[in-house]
């Protein structure tokens, strides 16, 4: 391999993986995942911030709603707001800070960071990380120690007299 002083450690490994020097630990078929919840979340009319250096701001805020899953179930608290930017590129950076209150009383912390875009055949692309605080000593603190996706889905629809809202699915990568 030539000679090199890389700008980054990014770049060299970039670099080393191009090469085939370097090869993940972790192949793309040794990812699973478990289905944590879906969430019903509902939400306000969206605020227009206007045009910055980056695209445009607006917030969205989160108004309440409902999620269940396998052994966990709640409320989303009328508490936090969906910050998007959407890029020159037409593609959206949502990041959503919010709080669920399960059944017994439990409140846990949700950031969830989503990708959304539209492709040209009338699809779209809305995928997310999520970060999620619980408290310590209670039922709900293994969920401090582990990664999860999420899909989000918009309805094309309301019922008549039916608030705005998004369906959050979120996984337990394992």
């Amino acid at each position: 391999m030539p000679h090199f002083k890389p700008k980054s450690l990014a770049t060299l490994l970039v670099a080393l993986f191009s090469s085939g020097l370097l090869m993940p630990a972790v192949s793309q078929e040794d990812f699973e995942t478990e289905l944590l919840w879906v969430a019903k979340v509902t939400i306000a009319n969206r605020i227009e911030v206007g045009e910055s250096k980056h695209g445009l701001r607006r917030i969205v805020p989160i108004t309440g709603g409902n999620f269940a899953g396998p052994g966990i179930k709640g409320r989303v608290l009328p508490v936090g707001a969906d910050w998007q930017l959407v890029r020159p590129d037409g593609t959206t950076e949502l990041h959503a800070r919010y709080l669920m209150q399960t059944e017994d009383g439990y409140v846990i912390q949700i950031i969830n960071q989503v990708l959304s875009r539209s492709d040209n055949n009338g699809g779209s692309y809305r995928r997310s990380v999520i970060d999620l605080e619980a408290p310590i000593n209670s039922p709900y603190e293994h969920l401090n120690d582990y990664v999860f996706l999420g899909t989000l889905d918009v309805p094309t629809r309301l019922e008549e007299g039916e608030s705005p809202y998004v369906i959050i699915s979120v996984y337990r990568l394992l």
